[in-house]
């Protein structure tokens, strides 16, 4: 195990609304969220002393703007620039901060406007803005590749060519994710089911995505308190704690060229890291009750859960179609409906997500589950409770839960949780 197994711990969450229009800044977000979080931990804001984000090329504030609206003195502060693998690296990297004294009591938070500011490969509703190249050598660019879905769909076509899988897997993989999203009161999809019919007849985006293969840009903002395990014991709700992870793995070349050992470009940085999870947290797969795959597109899990080593090559799909990933199944995934039914945050929700759900406090619908928030949970989906349970049994909550980040199909990072601090 690693050196920091289980010496902190996730002791609060929060977030704002998902909108589509918030109608204010990240900075007006970012506050809200963080004075939940903070809330949520049983802590005052005069606790926190450490504070860390990330963004994409300059679309939020940052630590120092956050702190200084809500009158906090921090010891340590840093913003990191990334999208979808930074939220389990600065766990990481909050994790040793923790345990080296550099603070008692961190704060990790996202904010953005996914959905009315900096769009990825987009534009505002207000307008077009400048396309971005997506590789720094400008090579996509000129062969016309602007945006995420005309570059992650070049690989999930070559994937489909190998194993052949193809719509019927993706729409398996938006179906999933939309069905836990109508049982989340906080789900922009919230009591609003997908059919295979819906997901064929939407319009196309770029081959092989549909419109449903997408995630939903938002705009919102997510936080978590993060402390050491020996001043988790007494706060609001039981601690989740940190067993390991990988912090921004990359395969053996950082862009697709033919140097790449293996030359496959759906072949996901997740394979490099697979080792490395299970090495540091003491656990394996088969420990895992419930996971969390980046979900900026539908075929993102599948490579993910490949890599990662839940499922063999090319089967991700068909597992998914197999109905393997909904709840109550061996491994319940993204519970939220994540980025493609709650709306997309750039991976923290799914870090926001597990911890609720390890600790049993799913925020379920009060008409299934009046007492969630005690942890008393009905488990009847048909009523709209959504509380993971253990597999195989009738109402034991989960123990072990993984969370993979997606960052580019060359880099990735992932984070064990657990209600307990040791894997034994």
């Amino acid at each position: 195990m690693g050196v920091l197994t289980g010496k902190t711990a996730i002791v609060g969450v929060g977030e704002t609304t998902y909108y589509r229009d918030a109608g204010r800044t990240t900075l007006s977000l970012g506050v809200e969220a963080i004075r939940n979080a903070v809330k949520d931990a049983g802590l005052e804001l005069s606790d926190i002393d450490g504070m860390t984000s990330y963004q994409a090329g300059g679309d939020s504030h940052g630590s120092n703007e956050m702190a200084q609206s809500l009158g906090m003195q921090l010891n340590y502060s840093l913003d990191i620039m990334g999208g979808g693998s930074s939220t389990e690296a600065l766990v990481a990297h909050a994790a040793g901060l923790l345990a080296g004294g550099y603070c008692n009591n961190i704060v990790i938070f996202r904010s953005m406007r996914g959905r009315t500011g900096k769009r990825m490969g987009g534009q505002t509703p207000s307008g077009p803005v400048p396309a971005v190249a997506i590789n720094t050598d400008g090579e996509a660019l000129r062969i016309g590749v602007t945006t995420p879905a005309q570059n992650f769909g070049i690989a999930a076509m070559r994937y489909f060519k190998e194993y052949g899988a193809g719509t019927k897997q993706l729409a398996a993989v938006a179906m999933t994710h939309r069905y836990h999203a109508t049982l989340n009161p906080r789900a922009f999809f919230y009591k609003k089911p997908l059919t295979l019919e819906d997901y064929i007849s939407a319009r196309w985006v770029s081959k092989p995505f549909r419109l449903f293969d997408c995630c939903l840009e938002m705009d919102v903002a997510c936080a978590f308190v993060m402390t050491r395990k020996e001043m988790a014991y007494d706060l609001k709700h039981p601690p989740i704690y940190i067993l390991g992870g990988s912090a921004r793995t990359m395969s053996e070349s950082p862009a697709y060229n033919p140097g790449r050992l293996n030359t496959a470009v759906h072949h996901h940085a997740s394979n490099w890291a697979s080792r490395r999870w299970m090495g540091m947290s003491g656990v394996t797969h088969k420990d895992i009750d419930t996971a969390s795959f980046y979900d900026a597109f539908t075929f993102t899990p599948l490579i993910q859960m490949e890599g990662y080593g839940f499922v063999d090559h090319g089967e991700a799909g068909f597992w998914y179609e197999e109905g393997h990933g909904r709840l109550d199944a061996r491994m319940p995934v993204n519970t939220s409906g994540s980025h493609l039914s709650e709306g997309y945050t750039h991976g923290i929700q799914m870090v926001v997500e597990m911890a609720r759900q390890l600790r049993g406090r799913a925020d379920c619908s009060t008409d299934a589950c009046p007492d969630w928030e005690k942890g008393i949970h009905c488990f009847d989906r048909e009523k709209g409770c959504r509380q993971v349970k253990k597999y195989g049994t009738q109402d034991s909550l989960p123990e072990v839960g993984f969370c993979g980040g997606w960052g580019s199909p060359t880099t990735s990072s992932s984070l064990v949780l657990s209600k307990f601090s040791s894997s034994n």
